[in-house]
């Protein structure tokens, strides 16, 4: 496990929950009320000159959003592709999994600014935020690749068997 590979993934998941409590500042100023019917440009093309700060803060939160979702994509290639467990390969492809209808919700959200579309978008971000928190505790923990991992297990279990610990008779 290379500390490049750790250092991604506690990044992505920093910036997940950063996004996170951007988003919750978002809804508390009502920034998403600022696009009305004019969803997804708002004020203008990408973002550009806002009409006001709640605006900004919309497409700013849009913006760490992108930033987000390719870390989160860049996290998973890089787990899949560098040979790590299958617990990590497998945490992050949930978050991967997860991430489109994150984003759908989060359209929904702003359409749509109903309780169960809060609760929904909500929900599927703390499931992203699980899985990267799991991916990045176990790329910490020191058995970062399968074979570490049956390692780790042999070890312990020929441990276990010559054992020379007296028994209670």
């Amino acid at each position: 496990m290379t500390d490049r590979f750790r250092r991604l993934l506690a990044v992505t998941t920093a910036l997940t929950f950063a996004l996170i409590l951007l988003g919750v500042y978002t809804g508390a100023i009502g920034a998403g009320l600022t696009c009305n019917g004019r969803w997804p440009l708002c004020d203008g093309w990408l973002g550009l000159f806002p009409a006001n700060w709640a605006s900004f803060v919309e497409w700013f939160h849009r913006l760490v959003a992108m930033i987000t979702g390719f870390a989160i994509l860049g996290s998973t290639y890089a787990a899949w592709r560098g040979g790590y467990s299958s617990r990590i390969k497998y945490a992050t492809g949930v978050a991967t999994v997860v991430l489109p209808v994150q984003i759908l919700l989060g359209a929904n959200t702003i359409v749509n600014f109903g309780a169960a579309a809060q609760v929904l978008h909500h929900a599927a971000a703390l499931a992203i935020l699980v899985a990267l928190v799991a991916a990045t505790a176990w790329a910490y923990d020191g058995t970062a690749t399968d074979a570490e991992t049956r390692s780790d297990a042999r070890t312990s279990e020929s441990a276990a068997e010559t054992d020379p610990s007296p028994s209670s008779d």
